[in-house]
């Protein structure tokens, strides 16, 4: 039987260490190289929709190394959020896991991630690009036109949908340790969790007009982390307690 303690201050094992380096690396290079280099960050390595010409394969591994750049309405808290979760939650993982199946998991998880929501976008735009198929058929004027491309040729970056599965592989492996929110209110992991993932599946469901959060990218990370864990735990237990 596990039982129950308390999160303390995690250490940085070194796949941790490199993948925060790195993605501080990367969005100070979006966020300080000025704006067209910014842009072609963007076009080139966030993740587009299948249905968007800006859409290449690389990407569903290359947006989890991006982040809102520091001009954005986001400024720093983006990243900020995504490696303090890496690092809080990742740590326990990478030690108890050994560095090079950690980074196979963090980097499955985001795939996995990026995937769905591939699979989401397919069917969320279908209509939007069927619209604009007919507008262009009819001569749309060019601004109406703009504003369907911007919808379809939308992107999106972020580790979050790997660190997610990082967020319910811990939740997994470490159900009863006790988190401590805004420092001082003790909340089992299992329950943290399963809270994260009920208020994103209200997001996705919800939906509202001004949330550019991809909530379905992120239950597809915990989905794909916790698939992960589960077959691992399920055929080598003693890698895991």
């Amino acid at each position: 039987m596990q039982s129950s303690r308390q999160l303390g201050m995690p250490p940085f094992p070194p796949v941790i260490k490199n993948l925060i380096i790195i993605n501080f690396l990367v969005w100070m290079a979006q966020s300080f190289l000025g704006n067209n280099v910014s842009a072609w960050m963007d076009n080139v390595f966030a993740l587009h929709s299948l249905y968007s010409p800006l859409f290449k394969p690389w990407q569903v591994i290359t947006h989890m190394f991006m982040h809102s750049p520091f001009h954005s309405q986001l400024g720093i808290m983006h990243i900020l959020l995504n490696m303090f979760g890496l690092w809080m939650f990742g740590s326990a993982l990478e030690i108890n896991m050994g560095a090079k199946r950690f980074l196979s998991f963090y980097l499955i998880s985001g795939i996995g991630a990026a995937i769905i929501y591939l699979g989401y976008l397919q069917i969320h735009l279908h209509p939007i690009v069927e619209e604009f198929q007919s507008v262009s058929a009819e001569g749309a004027p060019e601004s109406l036109l703009m504003q369907y491309r911007e919808i379809i040729d939308a992107s999106m970056i972020g580790a979050s949908g790997a660190v997610f599965g990082v967020i319910a592989g811990f939740g997994y492996l470490f159900p009863n340790t006790y988190l401590y929110l805004y420092f001082f209110l003790p909340l089992k992991t299992k329950w943290a969790v399963l809270g994260i993932i009920a208020y994103e599946l209200y997001g996705a469901i919800a939906s509202s007009a001004g949330d550019d959060v991809a909530h379905v990218a992120h239950l597809g990370g915990a989905f794909v982390g916790f698939l992960l864990i589960y077959i691992w735990n399920k055929r080598n237990r003693r890698h895991f307690y």
